[in-house]
């Protein structure tokens, strides 16, 4: 058993303060969704909790299994057992999908599961539905956006993280693959005993993701924690019963230039 707990969370992008106090516990098993409107902190928080460059920490913590995952490099994250599926998987030419899952691999200490690779990759690729011939190219190179996403859902079966984080995994995603990729989630956490966190705007989403908990995110706080019927809620009413009457887009328009530069 695992378990992810981000503990008032508090977090600045480009000097301005996006993440005002997160809580969220998510263990093995388990589906957690955060639903928000654009800017309300939802891609930061994934940025925050894997570390990425340009986001900084101003209070709260980061516990993976009570292991301080904010002291460690974003790699060290990654073999802890944190895996972020990314909103927009980047193209890397010139590295092969089969070399950068061998050094992941080696980076969490399954050398031994190198030489089985080819084959572990031939069978999720089968499972996902995702063209064998990409398997030789280089990683998520002349993709489209909905075999990236099968791309990096393959990636994630084959790692076998403790924690996954799907920031936005329906963008750009039809029917087909959304439910390949839903489907493979909620398989990995009956078979592996993943635990996800799911970021997303849209409850078709969580139609094939079934979430223990549906959180929703505004102004870089949890204002509504609840079950599977919230997003039903969110679908009939939209985001406004959400949203305090005061709200200013001055920190939303802060962290979507700033996401949109990087």
């Amino acid at each position: 058993m695992s378990t992810l707990e981000i503990r008032d969370l508090t977090a600045t992008v480009a000097g301005k303060q996006i993440l005002n106090g997160v809580n969220l516990t998510i263990s093995s098993g388990e589906v957690h969704a955060v639903m928000g409107p654009n800017g309300a902190g939802k891609s930061t928080l994934s940025a925050v909790v894997m570390g990425k460059p340009g986001y900084i920490v101003t209070g709260g913590q980061v516990l993976l299994d009570g292991v301080d995952m904010l002291a460690l490099p974003t790699w060290e994250r990654a073999a802890a057992g944190l895996h972020l599926i990314m909103q927009y998987p980047t193209e890397v030419p010139g590295v092969s999908l089969g070399a950068a899952l061998a050094e992941a691999l080696k980076g969490r200490g399954r050398e031994g599961d190198v030489a089985g690779l080819a084959a572990s990759l031939k069978r999720e690729a089968d499972r996902i539905h995702f063209d064998e011939k990409f398997l030789d190219r280089p990683l998520n190179v002349d993709l489209s956006g909905g075999e990236k996403k099968r791309n990096e859902t393959m990636q994630m079966a084959i790692l076998k993280p403790k924690i996954a984080i799907l920031d936005e995994l329906d963008s750009g995603l039809d029917i087909d693959a959304l439910r390949d990729c839903a489907r493979r989630v909620m398989d990995a956490t009956r078979e592996d005993g993943l635990g996800a966190l799911a970021i997303t705007h849209y409850s078709r989403l969580l139609d094939e993701l079934t979430p223990s908990k549906v959180h929703i995110l505004v102004k870089g706080r949890i204002v509504k924690t609840g079950g599977p019927e919230l997003a039903d809620v969110l679908e009939r009413d939209g985001y406004a019963a959400f949203t305090p009457a005061d709200s200013d887009d001055e920190s939303d328009a802060v962290s979507g230039d700033y996401l949109a530069g990087l």
